[in-house]
């Protein structure tokens, strides 16, 4: 089948390979523009439009695909269906109406349940126990279209934002490549999203990150994994910055306020949250690099009684 494919992050490149693995003849892949990263603000391309030039795939990279002389150059490829994965900008009606099969959505959420952006770290964030991924056909409104397959994908107990990345945008390429050929049939079956069962994600902030240890252990737990590795949780500790890659909820209660340390000594870096104590066991301070809690603990201070945040 003739596709053009529509995709940004690490996520979408799973689905690209899928693709072209299957011996789908991939005309075009649309990106989004390159962008400057580091403090160097060295130009970096996105991992899409890598992955397409190491397959010899011509790029295109509109800053916004919804104007006229976008919609005309991609109309030139003819394409039988256009598949997105984590694109990152809307599709028009003439986009969506423009291929024989229509556009199909690989979205990283068991739909309705989470439309919108970031849904892999939202379901981290809430200690979801299921996640999954949704092939839907697109229509104008965001991540309303009807359902053609989805996926379920069960949690571990220390999945991150990461890992579940990982595992949602494999799962999400195979599902992909399997739906095709139904569509291509007509033998895809389409169900209509429960409006009712509808929940909405936003986009994941830097300020999310910042610890409030009035939550319970659990939630600052869950929140903790969920966004790692990106954007981090962190907190202050004597006036810098403390970043925490990996804690355990500790069942116990010192009576003290909410962000007091409560232990910190030789493995033991308990804080009393909310409900409950969290247990740090990996740690980063600012300008330092990520180390164990005992390891951090032998070489900085961080005495009982000190209040974080």
């Amino acid at each position: 089948m003739n596709l053009i494919f529509m995709g940004t992050p690490d996520f979408a490149v799973g689905t690209l390979e899928a693709l072209i693995d299957a011996g789908h003849d991939v005309k075009l892949v649309v990106t989004q523009p390159d962008k400057p990263k580091g403090r160097g603000k060295t130009v970096q391309f996105p991992p899409v439009k890598e992955c397409a030039v190491a397959h010899g795939i011509e790029v295109y990279q509109p800053k916004k695909i919804r104007e006229p002389e976008c919609v005309e150059y991609l109309r030139q490829y003819d394409a039988d269906l256009i598949v997105v994965a984590a694109f990152g900008q809307i599709l028009p009606k003439e986009i969506l109406d423009m291929p024989k099969y229509g556009c199909i959505n690989v979205h990283a959420s068991l739909l309705p349940k989470y439309r919108g952006a970031a849904p892999i770290q939202w379901a981290v964030i809430n200690g979801d126990k299921v996640s999954g991924v949704t092939i839907m056909r697109m229509d104008v409104g965001l991540d309303t279209g009807d359902m053609i397959a989805k996926e379920e994908v069960v949690l571990d107990e220390k999945e991150t934002g990461g890992s579940l990345f990982d595992k949602l945008s494999e799962v999400g390429a195979q599902l992909c490549v399997r739906v095709i050929p139904e569509i291509e049939a007509g033998t895809a079956v389409y169900t209509k999203q429960e409006e009712a069962q509808a929940t909405h994600t936003t986009m994941i902030k830097k300020q999310l990150g910042d610890i409030d240890w009035t939550k319970t252990a659990k939630e600052i737990e869950c929140l903790i994994r969920g966004l790692n590795p990106w954007p981090s949780a962190y907190t202050r500790l004597n006036g810098k910055t403390l970043k925490i890659w990996d804690a355990d909820v500790v069942e116990t209660e010192s009576g003290k306020k909410a962000g007091t340390v409560v232990e910190a000594q030789a493995d033991r870096f308990l804080v009393q949250t909310g409900a409950g104590c969290l247990a740090l066991r990996e740690v980063q301070l600012e300008g330092k690099k990520r180390m164990a809690a005992d390891a951090f603990l032998r070489g900085n201070h961080a005495e009982q009684d000190t209040i974080l945040g």
